[in-house]
């Protein structure tokens, strides 16, 4: 996760950004809703997802936001937390069940905390990106926690130094 706080600038909204297999999540909230990037949802899915398809959810679900995307403002087909789990169910495909846990354990909670104030001394959540690899973090104590499940993904990121 890239460590913007997304906030409405203007006429356009900045996202926070996640990176699982490589590919970016560009999400954001308001009023304590979260809305994700339709585009990168698709590349995540591996099913390709584009803004016919979204007329399939509720009106509720689905609008069209101007975007700071790699840069640039660009306007972005998004949908709401629940248009991502409906999205998901009925295109499923076997690995939305990791990407569903990694969205609903890891990425919801990440934006959540962002938009609450947590109290001084406080356990807070953010993530990090690591060789490739975005792991969650935990503050807590002036320390940044990860873990001991994430530890082998951050030590496989890692390179050995060359031998001579």
């Amino acid at each position: 996760m890239h460590t913007s706080i997304p906030t409405e600038t203007g006429s356009h909204f900045t996202p926070t950004i996640f990176t699982r297999h490589n590919r970016f999540l560009h999400a954001f909230m308001q009023e304590h809703e979260v809305w994700f990037c339709v585009q990168d949802l698709g590349r995540l899915m591996g099913y390709h997802l584009n803004e016919r398809l979204t007329l399939k959810l509720d009106p509720d679900q689905r609008r069209n936001v101007l975007l700071r995307k790699n840069g640039e403002i660009v306007d972005c087909a998004m949908v709401s937390e629940s248009g991502l789990f409906a999205l998901l169910i009925h295109h499923f495909v076997p690995e939305n069940r990791h990407l569903r846990q990694w969205l609903s354990h890891e990425v919801i909670p990440m934006l959540r905390e962002v938009q609450s104030n947590p109290v001084d001394n406080q356990p807070s959540l953010s993530s990090m990106h690591w060789a490739g690899v975005t792991v969650p973090l935990l503050h807590w104590q002036q320390q940044a926690w990860v873990k001991w499940r994430d530890v082998p993904d951050l030590m496989h990121g890692q390179q050995p130094y060359p031998v001579r």
